[in-house]
């Protein structure tokens, strides 16, 4: 269910040193966490090639190491803070798009990056 009220976030895992299998297993584990969080998140989904391969068998259609999720505006620093505790060390990559259509594209491969990341979205959140 998409809402122009909420914010959306896609969250794309970067590591390297993963394939897209790998990616794709990181993307399953998060999005089957992020879907018991149905207080907190109106919606989380895989994202889906719109081009495929032909033949795509592995892929399942969806593109790998991403996930896009749809929060309310009250609910977004708790969205952060689970992501914070579940990927502070692994390299991703965030973009955010506010209902008011700003955004912002944020990245991190460590606690302390996180954290910063975290300070920058706050910042976006509170429209600074």
């Amino acid at each position: 269910m998409s809402d122009t009220s909420n914010f959306k976030i896609t969250i794309a895992f970067t590591d390297s040193e993963l394939d897209d299998e790998e990616k794709n297993k990181e993307v399953q584990k998060l999005l089957t966490q992020m879907q018991k969080l149905d207080d907190v998140i109106e919606d989380v989904n895989r994202v889906i090639d719109s081009n495929p391969p032909k033949l795509n068998k592995a892929g399942g259609g969806f593109l790998p190491g991403l996930l896009t999720a749809q929060v309310n505006p009250a609910n977004f620093l708790k969205l952060f803070g689970f992501l914070a505790e579940r990927l502070g060390n692994k390299p991703i990559k965030l973009n955010v798009k506010a209902p008011d259509g700003r955004e912002i594209n944020l990245e991190a491969s460590s606690k302390e990056e996180f954290e910063f990341a975290w300070q920058k979205a706050q910042d976006f959140i509170n429209n600074k």
